[in-house]
């Protein structure tokens, strides 16, 4: 796995966001998203966009507190075929941002992190998954770049913890129970539940559960609950357990 720093999270992050925008170009905004329930291709490009600026907006100020991004102008085109370059602005302004600041810029952040590197990173997670998310809502198999990928399942099981919002989360405990991750392309990952909560590592130790993904991309689209596995061999109802709480 390749190094990663802050810049290298921002350039990767406008790499997405193009992505992205190249998939809504000249669609129909009314197109139903089946992997965000109630939402059409138009209200995932808003949510995208607006986080964009949200963030763009926290990492400029150096913000010590939340910004409240539902009551931020964030200059919603009228028609959805304004979308594309919308969201292309936007990636601008998040470069903009993130490059004004050192990676340890203190700033306000949801996962126990405060700083202009948080949010570099989840923002280029953030975008892979809803590009995926526009990608499958138009008939699209989404492809992930492998170190892309396998930073993101990394970031996934950082942050899970901290996704307080989320009830469920607090059940995710157990005595010992483990659950093995891994791709087709050589990564794997180990998540061992304790009476603390879970902890993870490189590791390709066999688990209570093996999932198994195609490639990394796919791995760290079935964490965000994107793709069923390719098979899952062992305890498959741990794995269900697990995908049940462990959302975000």
């Amino acid at each position: 796995m390749s190094d990663w720093t802050h810049l290298r999270h921002t350039e990767a992050a406008a790499r997405e966001i193009g992505l992205m925008a190249d998939a809504v170009r000249g669609r129909d905004g009314g197109t139903p998203v089946p992997t965000c329930p109630g939402w059409d291709l138009r209200a995932l490009a808003e949510h995208t966009g607006a986080v964009h600026r949200w963030a763009a907006a926290m990492v400029r100020d150096a913000a010590a507190h939340r910004y409240p991004r539902e009551e931020m102008d964030h200059g919603y085109p009228t028609d959805f075929t304004g979308f594309a370059d919308w969201l292309r602005a936007g990636a601008v302004l998040l470069t903009e941002a993130m490059k004004s600041r050192d990676p340890e810029t203190e700033v306000w952040g949801w996962a126990g992190e405060r700083s202009a590197a948080f949010w570099s990173r989840r923002q280029l997670h953030e975008t892979v998954v809803h590009r995926a998310d526009a990608e499958i809502a138009l008939g699209i198999a989404p492809e992930v770049d492998e170190d892309v990928a396998a930073d993101g399942v990394a970031e996934f099981f950082d942050v899970l913890p901290y996704a307080r919002w989320r009830p469920l989360l607090a059940e995710l405990k157990g005595d010992g129970e483990s659950i093995s991750w891994r791709a087709g392309t050589g990564r794997s990952w180990l998540v061992r539940l304790t009476s603390a909560g879970f902890a993870y590592e490189r590791s390709d130790v066999a688990g209570d559960v093996t999932v198994r993904a195609e490639t990394t991309g796919d791995l760290m689209l079935t964490l965000w609950g994107r793709r069923e596995p390719a098979a899952v061999e062992g305890d498959a109802a741990l794995m269900h357990w697990w995908r049940e709480r462990a959302q975000i």
